[in-house]
C-alpha cells in the first residue's frame, strides 16, 4: 500500500490471535449471500494457510480482517497496519503493581524481594493478576540494561513511588512559597497593594462588571410579607439587590429607627441562614449579634451565602449528585475563570455599594464567620470603602488549603498571598481576627439514594491559636516594614466560641469609637421560617450565569486570539503562537523549572519478541523526588548506524506502561489499547510508553490540590517529565530526534492536547478518545458526559474556557501534523462535539495551506485505539517506509 511499511504476509493464526473474541453478528447472512470467496480473499490479502488449516478458519480470519479494512491517506481501501504486521509473542498483559505506597526504605528506582518472574508465575492479588496471566517472558532473556544506561532494579510499585515523589516535591514547593513570602519586603505599599488587589481579584474571579446603580428590593409574596418585624426600635425586611446580570444577593435588612451610627454587612457561615444569625429561629441558638447591633443604632444587612447542602446540585434531566452547592458552582465556574468566592465577593461589594449610598453617610464595617469570614476577609481587602472588618473562624496559615473543601481552592494563591499578605492589604484600616472554633466539616454530604457520589473530599478543622498568632505576626511585620502602623488585632477568647465572639465584636466597634453593652436589649424577635425557595434561587442564578458564560466562551477565546489569524505562511505560524504557548504554560498548566543537565538513566530488560526488545527505563527529573519512567521497545533489526523514528505511546486513566504493549487478545488492556506500542514496534518504529500521574484514584487527584495553590498543575510536572523523556530519547544513537511522534488515548489523549502544544520536539501528534468540545464538556449541566457529574474533580483548569479549547490547543501544535481518532460509540463525547471542534482545526490547517497535515478518522467502535488510519498517518509524517 502506498505510504505504508506493510509486511508481505500474515498467518491465519496471527490474525485469529489478534482478533479473538470479536464476533461477526451477521455471519450466517453474510456467508449465505455468496459474497465471500474465501480462497480469493486469502490470496488478495497475502495470507498464508499453514498445513492442516481448514476452510472455516480461513473464512473466519478473512471476515475479521475485512471488518477492519479502512481508507488510507490516498483514499484506497486496504488492511490496517495492525493486520499487516505478524503477531509477536505477547509482552506484559498488566504491570504487576499495587496502589499502596511502597515502603519508604525502598528507593523509587530500585526494588528488593520478590522478582517480577515470581510474580508472573505466582500471581499477585494486589494487582488482580492471576497465576499464569501476568507478564509473559521469553525464555533465557539475557540480563543487562540498554547500552549506555546503568542497571535498574525491579520495584514493587513504581507508579506509587512516582506519586509519592510528586507529593514530597509539591509539599517542598509549598514550603518554599511560604519562605519566599516571609522574606518579601514591601517598599511602596500603595503600589504593592494595588498590584496584589488586582491579582487577588483575578484569582478569585471577581472580575465581572456589577450592575449599577444598586437598588434594594423587597422580597415577598401575597401570602408572605417582606417585613418580618416592626417595632419602635427597628424593622426587619427580606430584601434582594442586583449584582451581575441575572444574579442577586439576598438577605435580611435590619433598619434601626433614628440616627445610624454604623453600616454593617454581616456574613454568616455557609451553614447558617440570615434568620439563624439574627436569632429568629426557635430551634437554633445564636448570639444574634446583628439584632443587637441594630438595636444599638447600626444598620445591618445580613447576606445569604451559598450553603453546603446538595439539594440542587444536579439536573432533573441528567442526574443528581452529592456535590455541595458551593462545589457545584465552583465546578462550572473554575474552567471559565470564575469562582464561588469571587461571586460572593461581588455580592458583598454590591451590598457595600448600596450601604455607602445611604444619605446618613455612616462608616462601613464587615463581619463574617466561617465561610462568611472568608468572603468578608477578601471583600475588605479589595474594597477600601470598608473601614473595619471582623474575620471570625477563618484566618490562619493557608499552607494546608489543599486539605480544605474544593470550593476554597484558589489557583496560584500561595505564589503571592497567604492570609498575612491579604491582611496587609488592609494597611491602616482596622482588621480584627477572631480565633474561634471553625465550622466542623469532615467531608461532603453522604450520597443519598438516587444521587451520584462524586463530591471531592475536604475538611475544615480549627487551627491552634499559635498558628493564627504567627500569621498575625507576619502581617504586622509586613506592614511595619512598609512604614505603616498595623491595625490588626487578634482576639482569642476562651473558651472558643463557634460564632463571632463578643470580645471581637467589641474590639471592632472600638475602632469606630462605639460601644455595645454585652446585655444590649434584645427586643422582640419574631420566630420565622427560612424561605423555602431562597437557597434554590441563589444556586440557580449562579448556575445560569455560569452557563451563560459558557455559551459565550467561544467569543472570549476569539478575543484572546485576536490578531493571530492564519495568513498562509505555515513556517511562521509556530513562532507567531509562541506568546500564547508561553501563556498556556505559565498561567494554566503551570511551569516548573526545566530539568537540569543529563540525568543518569537506568534500565532493565523486561521482555523481548522476535521483532523487538522491551526495556523498563527510569531517570531523575528533579533531584531526589521526581523521576520519569517508561517502557522502551527497540526493534531488533536496527542497522549499526540507523536512526529510526519514535512514537511515544501514552496510556490513559489508571493505566501503566505495560498496558499499551499488552497483545493478549483476551485481556481488557488489549480490548482498549490494541497493544498499539507493540504493534507500532512490529512495524519497525522505536516506541516509548511513559507513565503519567493519573493512577491511584483520589490519591492522585489530591496531588492536583497540592499543585493548584502554587499556580501549577500535574500536567506541569508531566511536561517536565516529558522534557526529560525527549532529552533522553534524542540522545539515543538509534533515534532520529527530528522524527518523534506522540499518540495517546483518553487521559493520554488529554496529554496529547497539552504536552506537545508546549514541547515542539513532538513532531507528529495523535489524540485518541479525548479530543472534543472540551470546555462545554467540563462546564455544562445539560449532558451526562459533562465532567461535573463525575468523580474527576482534578480535571478543571483555571480559566481555560476563556483562552483555549481543544482547537486552540491544536493551533499551538500546528503546523506540525495533527490527527484525531474517534470511535462513534466512545462515551467521552458526542460525534457532533468532536466534529464541530475539529472543523476549526481543519479550517486552520487549510488556511495555512497545509490541509494534508491534519486528519480525523471516525470508526464504528468504542473508546479504544483503532490503529488503522493513525498508523498510516505516523508512517507518512514520520517518514517511515521500511518496504519502499
Amino acid at each position: 500500500m502506498p505510504g505504508c511499511g506493510s509486511r508481505s504476509s500474515l498467518s491465519i493464526e496471527a490474525v485469529q490471535q489478534r482478533r479473538t473474541g470479536v464476533a461477526c453478528e451477521h455471519w450466517e447472512a453474510w456467508c449465505g449471500s455468496g459474497g465471500l470467496n474465501a480462497e480469493a480473499e486469502v490470496r488478495r490479502l497475502g495470507l498464508r494457510v499453514r498445513d492442516g488449516g481448514d476452510v472455516m478458519r480461513v473464512v473466519l480470519a478473512v471476515v475479521l480482517c475485512l471488518g477492519t479494512v479502512g481508507c488510507g491517506d490516498d483514499g484506497a481501501a486496504g488492511p490496517s497496519a495492525a493486520q499487516q504486521a505478524p503477531q509477536s509473542k505477547p509482552p506484559p498483559s498488566r504491570e504487576v503493581e499495587s496502589l499502596k505506597e511502597s515502603p519508604q526504605a525502598k528507593p523509587p528506582l530500585s526494588r528488593e524481594g520478590e522478582s517480577l518472574k515470581e510474580l508472573v508465575q505466582n500471581g499477585d492479588a494486589r494487582s488482580g493478576v492471576e497465576p499464569g496471566q501476568g507478564v509473559r517472558l521469553e525464555k533465557d532473556v539475557p540480563e543487562g540494561p540498554l547500552a549506555g544506561t546503568a542497571p535498574l532494579e525491579e520495584h514493587a510499585d513504581r507508579s506509587a513511588a512516582m506519586r509519592s515523589g510528586f507529593r514530597k516535591y509539591l509539599l517542598q514547593r509549598l514550603d518554599i512559597s511560604k519562605q519566599r513570602r516571609e522574606q518579601a519586603r514591601i517598599d511602596d505599599w500603595k503600589q504593592w497593594a494595588a498590584q496584589q488587589r488586582a491579582s487577588l481579584r483575578r484569582m478569585i474571579g471577581a472580575v465581572d462588571r456589577r450592575v449599577e446603580p444598586v437598588t434594594m428590593e423587597l422580597v415577598g409574596t401575597v401570602d408572605q410579607d417582606a417585613q418580618l418585624v416592626e417595632d419602635d426600635a427597628l424593622r426587619v425586611l427580606r430584601v434582594r439587590w442586583p449584582v451581575v446580570a441575572g444574579v442577586f444577593g439576598e438577605g435580611l435588612l435590619l433598619e434601626p429607627r433614628g440616627d445610624i451610627a454604623l453600616n454593617v454587612l454581616a456574613l454568616p457561615d455557609a451553614g447558617q441562614s440570615p434568620e439563624e444569625l439574627c436569632g429568629m429561629l426557635a430551634a437554633k441558638k445564636s448570639s444574634a449579634y446583628p439584632w443587637r447591633l441594630a438595636r444599638n443604632g447600626c444598620r445591618v444587612l445580613v447576606m445569604t451565602l451559598i450553603d453546603r447542602s446538595d439539594e440542587w446540585s444536579g439536573s432533573a434531566e441528567v442526574a443528581w449528585t452529592n456535590v455541595p452547592h458551593r462545589e457545584w458552582i465552583y465546578r462550572q465556574a473554575f474552567e471559565l475563570g470564575r469562582h464561588i468566592i469571587g461571586y460572593e465577593v461581588l455580592k458583598a461589594e454590591s451590598a457595600i455599594e448600596w450601604l455607602a449610598s445611604r444619605p446618613d453617610d455612616a462608616p462601613l464595617a464587615l463581619t463574617g464567620y466561617g465561610e462568611g469570614g472568608l468572603v468578608a476577609f477578601y471583600t475588605g481587602a479589595l474594597d477600601t470603602r470598608v473601614e473595619g472588618t471582623l474575620v471570625s473562624g477563618y484566618f490562619r496559615s493557608r499552607q494546608t488549603i489543599w486539605q480544605e473543601p474544593l470550593s476554597r481552592n484558589v489557583f496560584g494563591l500561595l505564589r503571592e498571598l497567604g492570609d498575612a499578605e491579604v491582611g496587609a492589604l488592609y494597611g491602616p484600616r482596622s482588621l480584627v481576627v477572631d480565633h474561634t472554633r471553625q465550622p466542623a466539616i469532615s467531608g461532603p454530604p453522604k450520597a443519598r439514594e438516587g444521587r451520584r457520589a462524586v463530591a471531592a473530599p475536604g475538611a475544615i478543622r480549627t487551627p491552634k491559636e499559635s498558628e493564627v498568632a504567627e500569621e498575625v505576626r507576619r502581617c504586622r511585620q509586613l506592614l511595619a516594614g512598609a512604614g505603616i502602623e498595623p491595625q490588626i488585632a487578634l482576639v482569642a477568647a476562651q473558651p472558643l466560641a463557634a460564632e463571632v465572639s463578643q470580645p471581637a465584636l467589641e474590639r471592632l466597634l472600638k475602632s469606630f469609637s462605639l460601644t455595645m453593652p454585652q446585655d444590649a436589649p434584645a427586643g422582640v424577635r419574631t420566630q420565622v421560617a427560612i424561605p423555602a425557595r431562597r437557597q434554590q434561587r441563589q444556586v440557580r442564578e449562579l448556575v445560569e450565569y455560569n452557563q451563560q458564560l459558557l455559551r459565550f466562551s467561544n467569543r472570549r477565546r476569539g478575543e484572546f486570539w485576536e490578531g493571530l489569524t492564519p495568513q498562509g505562511d505555515a513556517a511562521k505560524w509556530e513562532e507567531r503562537c509562541d506568546e500564547k504557548r508561553a501563556y498556556l504554560w505559565r498561567e494554566i498548566v503551570g511551569r516548573f523549572p526545566d530539568p537540569k543537565g543529563q540525568a543518569e538513566t537506568r534500565s532493565r530488560l523486561v521482555t523481548q519478541t522476535d521483532k523487538w526488545r522491551c526495556y523498563e527505563v527510569a531517570m531523575e527529573v528533579f533531584p531526589s523526588e521526581v523521576f520519569a519512567w517508561g517502557y522502551l521497545l527497540v526493534p531488533r533489526d536496527l542497522a549499526p548506524t540507523e536512526r529510526r523514528p519514535v512514537v511515544v505511546c501514552q496510556h490513559g486513566l489508571e493505566g501503566l506502561p505495560a498496558t499499551v504493549i499488552n497483545t493478549d487478545p483476551t485481556s481488557r488492556d488489549f480490548a482498549v489499547y490494541n497493544g498499539f506500542a507493540a504493534q507500532l514496534a512490529d512495524l519497525g518504529f522505536v516506541t516509548y510508553a511513559p507513565h503519567n500521574f493519573y493512577r491511584g484514584g483520589n490519591e492522585f487527584r489530591e496531588l492536583q490540590r497540592l499543585a493548584h495553590p502554587l499556580g501549577t498543575t500535574l500536567f506541569g510536572l508531566t511536561t517536565a517529565q516529558h522534557q526529560r523523556h525527549l532529552q533522553w530519547l534524542k540522545s539515543l544513537p538509534f533515534v532520529d530526534g527530528e522524527r518523534i511522534g506522540f499518540y495517546g488515548l483518553s487521559y493520554g489523549g488529554n496529554t496529547a492536547m497539552r504536552v506537545p502544544a508546549l514541547l515542539k520536539d513532538y513532531r507528529v501528534v495523535i489524540a485518541s478518545g479525548d479530543f472534543n468540545e472540551w470546555i462545554y464538556k467540563n462546564a455544562t449541566i445539560d449532558h451526562v458526559y459533562s465532567m461535573i457529574y463525575h468523580n474527576v474533580w482534578e480535571v478543571f483548569e483555571w480559566n481555560l474556557g476563556q483562552t483555549f479549547n481543544h482547537s486552540e490547543l491544536a493551533a499551538l501544535i500546528a503546523p506540525r501534523p495533527f490527527m484525531v481518532e474517534r470511535g462513534h460509540d466512545d462515551g467521552v463525547a458526542l460525534d457532533e462535539w468532536v466534529a464541530a471542534e475539529y472543523a476549526r482545526v481543519r479550517r486552520l490547517y487549510a488556511k495555512l495551506g497545509i490541509s494534508e497535515r491534519t486528519r480525523i478518522e471516525f470508526f464504528d467502535g468504542p473508546h479504544k485505539i483503532h490503529g488503522e488510519g493513525t498508523y498510516r498517518f505516523l508512517q507518512r509524517h514520520l517518514d517511515w517506509h521500511p518496504n519502499r
